[in-house]
């Protein structure tokens, strides 16, 4: 079934890095790799462990290799915008992480070019290849639960990976950096409207007092054009040794027909061990009690790591080399739902409804 063999630079060789490199290496469409990191040394370690042609400290020289024909950035949250727009000015395809970019005016800059140039570009908000979200969506497009007039979602993690997002970007903020998923989410479930109006509230505490000006708890109440109201909410201030490693969430769709109600907490895989458990993203960080499932990117076992980011990826590289259809967010909704969190930090923080879209 493979239509085009491809050429894939991976731009970022940290954690998610890591990852898309290995899926890219064992994709069968894929006959050359190449990887970069700002730091040399974590280049050269990458393309040792999944066999890359080529690596470099400078992203440009792998983006621009003859062999190359499409790129993923994974670099953190607040440099996506000059290697993905490298990689359009050569037309190549990109796979971005989430979000687009920490500003509006980055997503706008990116759609511009995309747009100008005729290249595909897709930002990986992974929980889309959750399989429980999939499963979920299937039954809005196929009607059975009528028309959606409310939703609500939350996410739960602890203090220890807010602070250690906070500690790479202080930007990277539990709304900007997690809530994310969720309005993401929403708005693909809503696929056709958009919210308009966002009111929200917080509440400061364990973070302020680490460094960070950032509330530990946020709720938010979105409407979207349709009159939908949907409330989402974040903490990412529990105890450093809460069981989750990722993502303990509840998902819920109110529909005119029925209801979708997503238990995501996966506190019925509940594990005890007194060797403890290393956290999926935080090195040196061992917990006891852990809810198993709850790792955002996917869980490892038996030498492989299965689930999201594992099946995004290979959507991508599917979609890229049989044409395949894929379900991986478009810069324009990845805009929306960055302009979204935006505006609930600015309500938060200024008390008061905010208009979508934002004025400048």
């Amino acid at each position: 079934m493979i239509k085009q063999q491809l050429g894939i630079a991976v731009v970022g060789s940290g954690r998610i890095g890591t990852l898309r490199a290995r899926f890219a290496a064992e994709h069968p469409a894929v006959n050359f790799l190449a990887v970069s990191d700002l730091d040399e040394g974590n280049a050269s370690k990458l393309a040792k462990q999944v066999g890359a042609q080529f690596f470099s400290a400078h992203n440009r020289e792998i983006i621009a290799r003859p062999e190359v024909n499409a790129v993923i950035v994974s670099t953190s949250e607040g440099e996506h915008l000059e290697p993905v727009l490298q990689a359009i000015e050569l037309g190549k395809p990109v796979l971005v992480e989430k979000p687009i970019g920490l500003n509006v005016a980055d997503a706008d800059c990116i759609i511009a070019a995309a747009s100008k140039a005729g290249v595909e570009v897709r930002v990986g908000y992974s929980r889309r290849y959750y399989h429980r979200y999939l499963l979920a969506k299937e039954q809005v497009v196929q009607g059975r639960i009528g028309k959606i007039v409310g939703a609500a979602a939350r996410v739960y993690n602890s203090r220890s990976q807010a602070l250690g997002q906070l500690s790479r970007n202080p930007g990277a903020t539990p709304i900007v950096d997690s809530l994310t998923y969720y309005v993401d989410l929403m708005n693909w479930m809503l696929e056709g409207t958009a919210p308009v109006d966002v009111f929200a509230c917080g509440q400061k505490g364990v973070l302020k007092a680490a460094g960070y000006d950032v509330d530990d708890v946020n709720w938010a109440i979105l409407t979207y054009a349709d009159g939908t109201v949907v409330n989402l909410g974040v903490s990412y201030a529990l105890p450093a040794k809460y069981p989750a490693l990722g993502h303990s969430a509840r998902f819920e769709l109110l529909g005119t027909e029925g209801v979708i109600i997503l238990d995501d907490d996966h506190t019925d895989q509940l594990m005890y061990s007194e060797k403890g458990v290393p956290h999926v993203y935080l090195p040196n960080h061992n917990v006891n009690m852990v809810f198993l499932g709850s790792g955002a990117p996917g869980d490892w076992a038996l030498g492989d790591l299965w689930g999201p980011t594992a099946c995004e990826t290979r959507a991508w590289l599917d979609h890229l080399s049989t044409g395949k259809r894929c379900v991986i967010a478009t810069p324009k909704e990845a805009r929306i739902t960055l302009e979204t969190t935006l505006a609930i930090a600015l309500s938060t923080n200024s008390g008061k409804r905010v208009k979508l879209p934002l004025s400048e």
